[in-house]
């Protein structure tokens, strides 16, 4: 397991809340006294984790200058395994799995962890090759979630979604190319939403592995959504069906 900075309030938040025995140590902006750091600062000194001091520059220094006057190190536990994947299909009735095949941007990561957390996915799954981990980035974009939706990679997306299927899990994939939309889909039973890169898609096997294909109706000029806003459109035609 190894140590990582992850900055931002809502990110060392939710560490905190989470999984504070992985914080190591706590650095804060001097003269940053707003009522959202003191929590932090009283909850890592109760967790016995030290807390230091720095100006501005330090701290642009560690992680760019994005980090809101705080920064945690951390030990970072690793992305979930296919075995882990199979124990949460088997405890859920009615899994709800999002599959990424090959996003590489860590902010449309993070963006996409956020809205898989609000729309109470089970599990984010994607590729070992290609796609982008879960960097320092990607926790400060998902605000938190990405401590509380868990994050599984595999090293044989085809093979992971053929296994899905051997457990009934229903796989649907996001393509242009169809002429089935998202709200003529059957979202309602255990299900894995499967979306592509960001301007590629789909790659040929995934696309041939899915069970059914679906796509979000465009009326307008442009050809396609940005990953993060498709997830989140899909995401939620899903949870509207499921309630």
């Amino acid at each position: 397991m190894s140590a990582d900075l992850v900055f931002g309030i809502h990110a060392v938040g939710a560490l905190l809340q989470r999984a504070p025995q992985d914080v190591l140590e706590l650095f804060v902006m001097k003269d940053r006294d707003d009522k959202r750091m003191q929590p932090l600062i009283q909850q890592a000194r109760q967790n016995g984790v030290s807390v230091q001091f720095c100006n501005r520059k330090t701290m642009d220094d560690m992680v760019g200058g994005q980090h809101q006057g705080i920064i945690a190190k951390a030990r970072l536990q690793s992305s979930g395994s296919e075995a882990d994947l199979a124990a949460i299909v088997e405890q859920q009735e009615k899994p709800f799995i999002l599959i990424l095949d090959g996003v590489t941007d860590p902010h449309n990561l993070g963006a996409i962890l956020r809205s898989a957390d609000a729309a109470g996915v089970h599990a984010v799954v994607s590729p070992k090759d290609r796609s982008v981990k879960l960097t320092s980035v990607v926790r400060k974009v998902a605000c938190g979630a990405a401590e509380s939706v868990p994050f599984i990679t595999v090293t044989n997306l085809a093979r992971t979604l053929r296994e899905l299927q051997d457990a009934g899990v229903w796989v649907v994939g996001t393509a242009g190319e169809t002429d089935t939309s998202i709200y003529q889909a059957d979202f309602k039973g255990p299900l894995a939403l499967v979306l592509g890169a960001e301007g590629e898609g789909l790659r040929r096997l995934t696309r041939e592995t899915c069970d059914s294909l679906v796509k979000i109706p465009m009326f307008g000029t442009v050809s396609s959504l940005n990953v993060s806003v498709a997830a989140g459109i899909c995401l939620f035609e899903a949870v509207r069906q499921r309630q």
